[in-house]
């Protein structure tokens, strides 16, 4: 029997059920498989799951080794979840919609992405990544609330009081990569009321030279935000990173709420359903 709706104008919105016949959707995880990565995803896709209902989900490992049993391997590769998909697929249409678990652009990445599509032969379409977008402001701003850098609001999530007043938004990609999370920088910026700039972890000085424009602007209290999820860089970096600016750093995006509700928009979106402001399948 369904659940009845709760009464009132403030009642939680029924999810939305996956339309028959949908393909699957396959989160593309950078980066070599662990423990800690496995659960990262697997929080992901339940997040996922819990706002698509009937969503058939999958994790796929780019830097897995392919030749596993995608269904029993602990943690299997992209490659295999892709041919699995295809092989399961009945009826015309893709067989998956590929999710890059990645915030912002990443060439290197999206290549082997693309790449392992054609080898698996699926006929598997890919979305772009997550950002930039406001929710990832927003799990952002928690993130540095969390490591004590910045204050929120409760219910708006607006600062009271941040400690830090200049952020270095931390990405890797290079310039590209720069210049896609300096548009999330924006909306970060205004959340906190404080000067935010992009810098690459790929790029030579680049951490340095930011932390030292935002000195030289009159930010004294800076802190590093990572513009990642986790997977697609080495932890010992971002540590190395908080090191060159000199100051503190928050933990990466990982596997927050909005990160799951983005993976979801970017997969209605490949299969065109219709989507409200934010990008979030509607009725």
């Amino acid at each position: 029997m369904p659940r009845p709706r709760q009464p009132g104008r403030h009642r939680r919105p029924e999810p939305l059920s996956a339309p028959q016949g949908a393909p699957a959707l396959v989160l593309a995880v950078p980066g070599a498989p662990t423990s800690a990565t496995r659960g990262l995803a697997e929080e992901v896709v339940s997040i996922a799951r819990s706002e698509l209902i009937g969503l058939d989900a999958r994790i796929g490992f780019l830097d897995a080794e392919p030749g596993g049993d995608p269904v029993f391997d602990e943690y299997p590769s992209l490659h295999d979840v892709l041919a699995r998909a295809a092989a399961d697929r009945e009826g015309d249409g893709p067989a998956a919609v590929v999710v890059p678990l990645l915030a912002g652009p990443e060439a290197s990445i999206m290549r082997r992405v693309r790449q392992t599509i054609m080898d698996s032969r699926s006929a598997a379409e890919l979305t772009d990544v997550l950002g930039p977008h406001p929710l990832l402001a927003e799990a952002l701003h928690v993130r540095l609330s969390e490591a004590g850098l910045a204050r929120a609001d409760r219910a708006r999530l607006f600062t009271v009081n941040t400690t830090a007043d200049g952020i270095v938004l931390a990405t890797v990609g290079g310039e590209e990569a720069v210049q896609a999370a300096g548009v999330t920088g924006l909306l970060l910026a205004a959340r906190l009321a404080v000067p935010v700039m992009a810098a690459a972890l790929d790029i030579d000085g680049s951490i340095a030279g930011t932390a030292e424009q935002l000195r030289a602007s009159g930010s004294q209290q800076l802190a590093v935000a990572p513009y990642l999820i986790g997977p697609e860089i080495a932890p010992e970096l971002l540590v190395a990173a908080a090191e060159e600016a000199g100051c503190p750093g928050a933990e990466p995006l990982g596997s927050y709420l909005t990160v799951g509700k983005l993976v979801i928009s970017r997969y209605s979106a490949a299969l065109g359903l219709p989507q409200d402001r934010q990008g979030m399948p509607v009725r």
